[in-house]
């Protein structure tokens, strides 16, 4: 459902990305982990087309993604909750997940979402800045849903939110796949919460990937030890 071949990512002469090589399979959740500065925002915001790439090859459900543009990308199936959420604080809730449908042709908020996402539907007509930080996550997530995408990408959504929240955020996000087929990319420090919802987790250190296994029989320690400063 994702292939990225050999991708290289820039900023100016400095190369954070040095050819990233891996698939995601349709309904598969992959954690992308590392520690700070190691390169998840960076490679969650190319596949976004945020910071452009500087060679190798995005594929999205088979169509090449490598020169589109954000909002393109978006219409060919890929789904975006950034980190720290931005949502539009003085918008409500339901014109915040509004913005999501422009690329669907729909005019209402789907009732699916709202199923996923009961405490939305109660507080549809707040403003999404007096939100809590967890509801505020669940937000970003359904306005990125409303996309209808193949693909949900997710830049460090347990940053900020207390544990409960983030256990009940695995749960949800495991429903999203299973109810919607979606596969799912992750960035995240919290190895307990990548082992807990992930099928394979993979490993940045320095923009090179140097980790990549499944789940089952995941060797926690290793991956511990490269997430420890």
């Amino acid at each position: 459902m994702l292939n990225i071949s050999d991708l290289h990512v820039a900023y100016g002469s400095s190369e954070v990305l040095h050819g990233l090589t891996f698939d995601v399979a349709p309904g598969e959740i992959v954690a992308v982990m590392g520690r700070n500065g190691m390169g998840k925002t960076t490679l969650m915001k190319s596949l976004m087309g945020i910071v452009p790439q500087s060679s190798g090859a995005v594929m999205v459900d088979g169509t090449d993604m490598s020169g589109a543009k954000s909002h393109q990308r978006v219409k060919g199936g890929l789904g975006y909750v950034p980190q720290g959420r931005m949502i539009f604080s003085t918008m409500t809730v339901r014109e915040n997940i509004e913005t999501g449908l422009t690329v669907t042709g729909e005019s209402q908020v789907p009732e699916d979402i709202y199923e996923l996402f009961p405490v939305l539907l109660e507080m549809k007509g707040r403003r999404g800045g007096n939100l809590s930080g967890g509801q505020q996550q669940q937000l970003a997530i359904a306005r990125a849903l409303a996309s209808r995408p193949k693909v949900l990408l997710l830049d460090e959504p347990t940053e900020g939110i207390q544990p409960s929240i983030i256990r009940e955020m695995g749960r949800t996000l495991k429903r999203i796949r299973d109810e919607k087929g979606l596969s799912i990319v992750v960035s995240e420090q919290v190895l307990s919460f990548a082992l807990d919802i992930a099928d394979r987790v993979l490993v940045l250190e320095n923009g090179d990937l140097v980790h990549d296994e499944p789940v089952d029989g995941a060797d926690e320690a290793r991956i511990a030890k490269y997430l420890s400063v």
